[in-house]
């Protein structure tokens, strides 16, 4: 009888040891047998990790779609009245202070200042307005590089799908939401020409407005202490203004609301006071002037870095002859091709001076005027096919 309490008592223990084993055995044999069976149902031999992220990124994408559209409008408004802000401040602030400063120099200042803003408001209403193009539908198109799986039509080359105006796009750039509006082939000219204006109407700007600036907020100008008094006095501690200074000057009398100096044993012009409410006033103006002026420095100096260093690097792409979203495949391809030692060429890459010639559209008698003025003219072609250098560059050499 001992012996078998002993046994059982033995195997009860050995059960209680391999428990933990035996569990994760179990759980990795149910584990295999969900991922084989879920294999096994849904199994497509085209899958992929980058398919299932992009079929679960697919409700992220849908409500980033839908809200880039819903909030188009509300974008644009707010660049329409932060420009018109700043213009504003630079009529009231900075005209009359140049004006008193030199009229000579306001007069040039006015006509370079109206041509830069002309130019802004021009770009900007073209490239929000202008349609950056879609293939047409029922006619055959005699470059269709690919299908469309959303349109389920023809997409000519350098076209996109926009989800977010659910349509495809000749030559797209991005959908811009500043703009509610994507930017493609008939609008890319204006949209880049918009960030190049804009810069420089920032630049214009900020550097006319830094003597302003630094004798009205820094040193204080007529109405207080500025930002150097004002540290002055934090550096020098609060235990000297506990103290009253002397006041030094000539001796005054005061009737209330005129201030007479004395001297001599005799009473000088009087001088009128101000009321508690025209100093309240006094107060109250130049609180907003200062506030003008710093809204409007950081404002411009937001933009200039902001649509600087975009411009900037838009303009290497049209150097390079691609759009932003060439700039990732052409830069996939030249990976590719890196790894079985071959070079990928642009086939929309005809150096620097041609391709700004193509993107700027001079051609055609159009120079340089058309870019430092206004101008509608459309982009050379109608985004449907593309003149493609290495085919031009082959037929050259062939004919030499």
């Amino acid at each position: 009888m001992f012996y078998v309490w002993r046994r059982k008592g033995r195997q009860l223990l050995h059960g209680i040891i391999t428990f933990p084993h035996k569990t994760w055995k179990w759980l990795r044999w149910k584990y295999y047998l969900f991922f084989y069976t879920f294999k096994v149902i849904f199994y497509n031999e085209f899958i992929s990790y980058g398919y299932v992220l992009e079929v679960a990124m697919e409700p992220m994408i849908w409500v980033v779609d839908h809200f880039a559209k819903a909030l188009g409008p509300i974008l644009v408004f707010g660049v329409v009245s932060l420009t018109s802000t700043i213009v504003a401040i630079v009529y009231i602030i900075g005209l009359p202070y140049y004006w008193n400063k030199s009229p000579t120099l306001t007069c040039f200042l006015m006509v370079l200042g109206h041509w830069i803003l002309i130019n802004i408001v021009f770009h900007f209403t073209m490239a929000a307005i202008t349609d950056p193009g879609t293939p047409p539908k029922r006619i055959l198109i005699s470059e269709a590089v690919s299908v469309c799986k959303k349109c389920i039509a023809p997409k000519p080359p350098r076209t996109h799908h926009c989800s977010v105006c659910n349509r495809c796009i000749l030559k797209m750039d991005h959908h811009c939401p500043w703009l509610n509006n994507c930017v493609g082939h008939f609008n890319h000219r204006h949209f880049y020409l918009y960030m190049v204006y804009m810069t420089m109407g920032t630049v214009f700007i900020m550097s006319l407005g830094f003597e302003i600036a630094y004798k009205e907020v820094w040193v204080g100008g007529s109405d207080g202490v500025g930002l150097s008094g004002a540290w002055d006095m934090f550096v020098a501690g609060d235990g000297d203004h506990d103290e009253e200074k002397q006041l030094e000057g000539y001796p005054v009398k005061l009737n209330g609301t005129h201030l007479m100096p004395l001297g001599d044993g005799t009473v000088g012009p009087a001088v009128r006071l101000e009321t508690p409410e025209e100093e309240a006033e006094r107060e109250r103006r130049s609180y907003w002037y200062r506030f003008s002026i710093m809204y409007t420095a950081m404002l411009t100096t937001g933009v200039f870095c902001s649509l600087g260093g975009l411009a900037t690097w838009h303009g290497r792409l049209v150097s390079r002859g691609e759009t932003s979203i060439e700039a990732h495949i052409n830069k996939k391809e030249t990976e590719r091709l890196a790894k079985t030692d071959q070079i990928y060429h642009n086939p929309y890459n005809f150096g620097v001076l041609e391709n700004w010639k193509i993107f700027l559209g001079l051609t055609n008698g159009r120079d340089v005027r058309h870019v430092l003025l206004p101008s509608p003219h459309s982009p050379d072609g109608n985004g449907l096919t593309w003149p493609n250098s290495i085919i031009s560059s082959a037929v050259h050499d062939k004919a030499a």
